[in-house]
């Protein structure tokens, strides 16, 4: 049985807004939301970047995100995976504010939408790790001007009495163009004005490193091997993998930085660079591991790290006999659990200020970050740091561990393949196959390569640099035509040898023999 329309039904459909075409509306809908998000941005540059509804929405989204998915994405996307999060959430937010501006055509439902969103984006901004109540206002301003341009444009939509589509169509058009100005306009005067405000590229540029007392050893020839296409002993900077969970890049200069060591200690003490510089800096070479990496990834790198020995800023705090723990924390508020043991064995654990002969690059951590070799990044490498909580496993939880992930996350022997690149071809005859090995603090002894199910054969190791570094490999295959599975294996120092069994990296590291498929003609 049909409905019969109602006078109300009839009014609706017939008034001016209920005459807007829906491609205007959802033009509305889009503007009157990138307005919020560059009015936001704009008025976030006086309070805190952090505090941006782009960025809240972001690092809300990444906190939540279930760890299975955070690793899908960077296992598919690596150290892009912060660009992939942008464009899905700019795809994301295009279609909401689309619809928001469709539920406008016939009443209020647009803008009440965008109310509750920016509800929403209030109480996440509040309860980010570094917020204080002003953390909502860039929102608050926000919903306020995207509310006003969606209204406003949709109003300027709906022909008038006795006027023609073509006229309404223009006073739109011209309308549409204002909004986007304001909205792009306060976007890039918010980006501006932050990089004027806190120019931290700036600041690294002038940073001075401080002269090196105590140098790494040089690296001899026979540790890097001229194999084309083989892993570099050191990574360069622009190479080195990026995985965190910041969005945005703290903008912390050097005179604004302060390290704070508290917690289970006799003494709460804190340090800036004119003090650290009266300290005796050290360099060390240490290759990083992120708890990501799949088998065969290239989520680690080698780098010349220049810092202050931890345990010995430790030792001026006092560190209580019963702490088992040292919780750092970024500026941004990230933190990660480090155990210990592992800051004051006496292996080479920094307060890194410096990597490959220059200042941290700011997306590794500038002006300062922790290197503890032989620990998995998430509890060791905690990149903008600035405060050191001694403490304990039983009382405090890091923003890793909190998910899922391991307390105490050693790292696992690993070997990879560098060539043959995966599924090459290459002609018959001798083919060198080369890659790289590491178990931090073992040491590689051995690694081993197998063409196929024939017999495992003994690699050539380069010389090892140090137990905190990777070992480059080689070994010469007489290749012979067909399709060929190649796999390499490693053991390490203490006898123990890399698991067959591939396992993914949730919660303590991925195992398993890294493989490849070559073509030989």
């Amino acid at each position: 049985m049909s409905k019969t329309p109602t006078s109300a039904d009839d009014s609706q459909r017939n008034s001016p807004l209920g005459r807007i075409g829906r491609g205007r509306a959802a033009v509305a809908g889009v503007l009157g939301s990138a307005t919020v998000l560059g009015v936001g941005h704009l008025i976030a540059v006086f309070i805190d970047p952090a505090s941006s509804p782009f960025f809240v929405l972001g690092a809300t989204m990444v906190d939540n995100t279930p760890t299975a998915l955070k690793e899908e994405a960077i296992r598919r996307f690596g150290s892009n995976d912060k660009l992939a999060l942008f464009i899905s959430m700019a795809v994301v937010m295009v279609i909401g504010a689309a619809i928001a501006g469709l539920l406008e055509r016939r009443r209020p439902i647009g803008s009440a939408l965008l109310l509750l969103l920016g509800g929403v984006t209030v109480v996440a901004a509040v309860q980010r790790p570094t917020a204080t109540p002003w953390f909502a206002l860039p929102t608050l301003v926000g919903i306020v001007a995207g509310i006003l341009v969606l209204r406003a444009l949709v109003s300027s939509a709906a022909p008038r009495a006795g006027e023609s589509d073509g006229l309404s169509r223009r006073r739109f058009l011209a309308g549409a163009v204002a909004a986007g100005a304001v909205a792009a306009g306060a976007a890039a005067t918010g980006r501006w004005l932050g990089a004027r405000l806190r120019d931290v590229v700036a600041d690294r540029a002038r940073f001075v490193l401080p002269a090196v007392r105590r140098a790494a050893p040089p690296i001899p020839p026979e540790a890097d091997l001229p194999v084309p296409g083989i892993t570099t002993l050191l990574t360069p900077n622009d190479r080195f993998y990026r995985v965190d969970t910041a969005l945005q890049l703290p903008a912390l200069v050097s005179d604004d930085w302060r390290l704070r060591i508290h917690g289970m200690t006799d003494r709460t003490v804190e340090f800036d660079f004119d003090e650290l510089r009266r300290r005796p800096a050290v360099e060390r070479v240490i290759t990083l591991t992120c708890v990501s990496n799949e088998v065969g990834g290239e989520l680690v790198g080698t780098a010349r790290w220049l810092g202050y020995p931890l345990a010995d800023l430790l030792a001026e705090a006092g560190v209580r006999p019963d702490a088992d723990m040292l919780l750092s924390r970024s500026i941004d508020g990230f933190t990660a659990g480090t155990p210990l043991a592992a800051v004051l064995d006496g292996r080479d654990a920094l307060l890194a200020i410096g990597m490959n002969g220059e200042a941290l690059p700011i997306d590794h951590g500038y002006p300062a970050r922790l290197i503890v070799p032989g620990l998995y990044g998430y509890v060791s490498a905690t990149k903008w740091v600035v405060d050191l909580e001694v403490t304990r496993f039983d009382r405090a939880r890091a923003y890793w561990t909190e998910r899922g992930w391991a307390d105490r996350a050693p790292i696992k022997i690993a070997s990879r393949i560098d060539v043959p690149a995966a599924f090459a071809t290459v002609p018959a005859g001798p083919v060198t196959v080369a890659g790289v090995a590491w178990a931090q603090r073992r040491g590689i002894d051995s690694v081993e390569v197998q063409v196929d199910n024939q017999p495992w054969q003994p690699a050539t190791l380069a010389a090892e640099y140090s137990v905190d570094t990777w070992r480059q490999w080689t070994w010469e295959w007489s290749a012979t035509p067909g399709t060929h599975t190649l796999r390499v294996r490693a053991t390490d120092r203490t006898g123990e040898q890399q698991a067959e069994q591939r396992t993914p990296p949730f919660p303590d590291g991925s195992t398993g023999w890294h493989n490849r498929v070559i073509t030989v003609r």
